[in-house]
């Protein structure tokens, strides 16, 4: 079968496998409906995941058909329409019984898929821990409605449960890229008093004013003094930081009111530093983290009836055999792009 691979730093691209097979009695194989492409997968192409295995199929980005399942799989069966989990988690360790499954100590715990083991960005797909990372999709849901339920709309509303959100709240989300559309509509599920989204993107700025007209929008330039302007204690009472730029952490401890909660979605190239005497006496509430996809049932639900709506993210086709294609618009912007679908030839 063709799988899309990460052949060397700064090289992916098609490479002829075996469908995969079960090898433990808790994996599924997947044959896998729908794809996309994640900023992740462009950190892997460029050297920023050290822990990516050259060689590996790329992508944890997939819905698709149980065709297989082990010995110890009961809740999903052959014929199952199902949402693959970004994460692989055992469901037994003490990370995971606390919900921080991204810290799962098994093995294939946490990232896994696309990463250090074969991903989705191919026809078969094998899950390990299908048991907790499969989630079967309500008959009235779609592959496209379901398909970023697995990583960035669980980032999205992993980030809004952390940052604590109330109705009283002026939010701050930093990024209108795909995962910040899924904080900004897990976050609209809070009622806060504002929402305000900054984004550099003229394309993403527009694109927020046309689905989400409630939510203001402001340029990075303007936003600590548009951000004052419209929060009644001197800056926003949550930040979520979800650009990864070279200047966006900064920027959100500064748009921070004193005693704030900032968390922290992005996952950054380089290092970022703390400048803790310029803070100080901010008391200031940092959350960082990979994602714990532990509420992919909830989710899913909430898609049923009518209360997510992820598929505007969807602006880009492509099936398989022209993926690389689909790279080259998603890495480089074009057209307008959010998001991509994958599907199969």
């Amino acid at each position: 079968m063709k799988a899309f691979t990460y052949i060397q730093q700064g090289k992916f691209g098609f490479t002829e496998k075996g469908k995969p097979t079960i090898i433990d009695e808790h994996d599924a194989i997947v044959r896998v409906t729908l794809s996309s492409i994640c900023t992740s997968d462009l950190h892997i192409k460029h050297g920023s995941v050290s822990r990516a295995v050259p060689g590996i199929t790329v992508g944890h980005e997939m819905v698709g058909i149980v065709e297989k399942v082990g010995e110890r799989v009961s809740h999903v069966k052959p014929g199952d329409r199902v949402t693959v989990n970004v994460e692989t988690f055992c469901g037994e360790c003490f990370y995971c019984k606390h919900g921080y499954v991204n810290n799962c100590t098994s093995p294939h715990g946490g990232w896994a898929l696309g990463c250090r083991i074969d991903g989705g960005q191919t026809e078969y797909v094998r899950v390990p821990y299908a048991t907790t990372g499969l989630n079967r999709i309500p008959d009235s849901v779609s592959d496209e409605q379901a398909l970023f339920v697995g990583d960035i709309l669980a980032t999205g509303f992993w980030a809004t449960r952390i940052s604590e959100i109330t109705e009283e709240d002026t939010v701050l989300i930093i990024g209108a890229g795909p995962t910040g559309v899924c904080c900004l509509l897990c976050t609209l599920l809070k009622n806060p008093r504002n929402i305000i989204v900054c984004e550099k993107s003229k394309d993403r700025r527009e694109f927020i004013q046309k689905h989400y007209p409630q939510v203001m929008v402001v340029e990075p330039e303007d936003c600590e003094a548009f951000v004052k302007q419209h929060s009644l204690h001197g800056g926003a009472d949550v930040v979520m930081e979800v650009a990864g730029g070279p200047d966006t952490f900064q920027l959100a401890w500064k748009c921070a009111r004193p005693n704030a909660i900032v968390t922290i979605v992005a996952m950054y190239d380089k290092p970022q530093i703390l400048p803790l005497p310029d803070m100080y006496g901010k008391n200031l509430i940092f959350k960082t983290g990979g994602v714990d996809g532990c509420d992919c049932g909830e989710i899913l639900d909430l898609i049923a009836q009518g209360k997510i709506d992820t598929t505007p993210l969807i602006t880009h086709r492509f099936p398989l055999s022209r993926i690389e294609e689909a790279y080259d618009v998603f890495e480089n912007r074009r057209d307008g792009v959010i998001k991509v679908a994958i599907f199969p030839d």
